[in-house]
Formats: C-alpha cells, sequence, structure tokens
C-alpha cells in the first residue's frame, strides 16, 4: 500500500480536479491520499471547504482514504503557526508547510517558524536544518519530507542522514502538481533508498510512520 500525503489539484497550481488526482491513486494502489494545495491568508478557507465536499461524496464510494490539507507556501515565517491553527480549526485534517527548499527563494526562518507550530503536521522539502528547528520538530512530532519531485530532492540524503542521527520521522511524498508525479509504492522505495534509507529505515518511512500520521489525524 501506498500513502501520500502531499499533493496539488486545479484548486492551486495542479493540473487535476481531487476526483481525478484520488482515482489515479486508487489505480496505483494507494491507501491514502493528501490534498494540500498551495495556500495563504487569502484562499485556506476556500481550499478546505472544497476539498471537504469532494471528500464527502467520495468516500460514498471509493475504498481510499481522502484527507484534507493545506500547504502553506511561502507566508511570512511568524504567520505560520497563527494560519495553521486556523486551518485546523476550519477543517483541514493535515497541515503541511512548504519548505526552505534550495530551488525556490524561500523565506529564512520558515523551517523554524513551522517546527514551533502543534498544528504544523510536515514540513515538506525543507533543505537544511538548524539545531532549534530540528528539537522543535522531535519535540512537536512533526514529520520531515523525503521529496520525490525533482529539485526538492536535491537535499534528500542530508535530511535522512540528519533525521537518523536526531531521531526524527520521515515519510516519501510526491509534491504531485501532475499525473505523471504520482509514483507506485516501488518507485516510492526507490526514492528511499536512493536518498540513503536502510532497509528498516525505508519500512518505517513507507509504511509506519504514515500509519502513525493516519492515527493521529483519526483522532
Amino acid at each position: 500500500m501506498r500513502y501520500e500525503f502531499h499533493t496539488h489539484t486545479v484548486f492551486s497550481d495542479g493540473e487535476l480536479i481531487p476526483s481525478e488526482l484520488v482515482r489515479r491513486a486508487i489505480y496505483l494502489n494507494y491507501k491514502a491520499i493528501a490534498i494540500t494545495d498551495h495556500a495563504d491568508a487569502s484562499n485556506y478557507k476556500e481550499l478546505i471547504e472544497k476539498v471537504l465536499l469532494a471528500k464527502e461524496e467520495l468516500k460514498n464510494y471509493w475504498d481510499i482514504k481522502v484527507i484534507v490539507g493545506v500547504e502553506l507556501t511561502h507566508i511570512p515565517p511568524k504567520s505560520i503557526p497563527k494560519l495553521a491553527k486556523k486551518s485546523k480549526d476550519l477543517g483541514a485534517e493535515i497541515v503541511v508547510v512548504h519548505g526552505e527548499t534550495i530551488v525556490e527563494p524561500v523565506e529564512e526562518k520558515t523551517n523554524y517558524y513551522a517546527s514551533i507550530s502543534e498544528d504544523v503536521d510536515i514540513l515538506a522539502h525543507p533543505g537544511f536544518l538548524d539545531t532549534d528547528t530540528i528539537n522543535n520538530l522531535k519535540e512537536n512530532n512533526i514529520f520531515v519530507e523525503i521529496s520525490a519531485r525533482r529539485g526538492h530532492s536535491l537535499t534528500n540524503g542530508y535530511i535522512v542522514n540528519v533525521a537518523r542521527e536526531h531521531k526524527l520521522k520521515t515519510l516519501i511524498n510526491t509534491d504531485a502538481h501532475s499525473p505523471s508525479d504520482l509514483i507506485t509504492y516501488d518507485f516510492a522505495k526507490k526514492v528511499g533508498l536512493g536518498a540513503g534509507l536502510t532497509n528498516r529505515e525505508l519500512e518505517k518511512t513507507l509504511l509506519d510512520y504514515p500509519k502513525e500520521l493516519l492515527k493521529r489525524i483519526e483522532r
């Protein structure tokens, strides 16, 4: 089974409506998929409401868990905890923060302010991490992303080493924007092995940690 916690639809810069994205995930044997379109103060309410509608309809017909979420993207770092809480209060089941990937001009301290929020679940493609951020991520039980997306994946090896040293929890996500971005379980294994995960670490990243996150969402 494949678990995916970072995707985009036509509601931001993706190519698919939620139903088609979910259908393609089913075809690839996904157990769960989170829809996490790019969000800021101007659109987070609309995104959550739209995906909630899609989820309510799809759950009547398809055996896959659709997770309502947002990806807080390029927002002022100090506003991250506030907007993450507002998103959860409005019905978001998962909050992803667009981390300091080295291929985009993300504002410095984005990783840090994401790490201090109890309402953030995943720090996506974080680039590099300082000691304070690492400690906060661990304390607040925030998952760190190993990215299958071109560009964002350039620091995967670094993230694996930091996660191993500091016992951070990792997930392999696609950051899918188009149909071709979705990957199979076998390809996700290759992404993890290529980043330097051991077989045991890979099992935790692809199975144990996703199940842990799902239990958190269900609570």
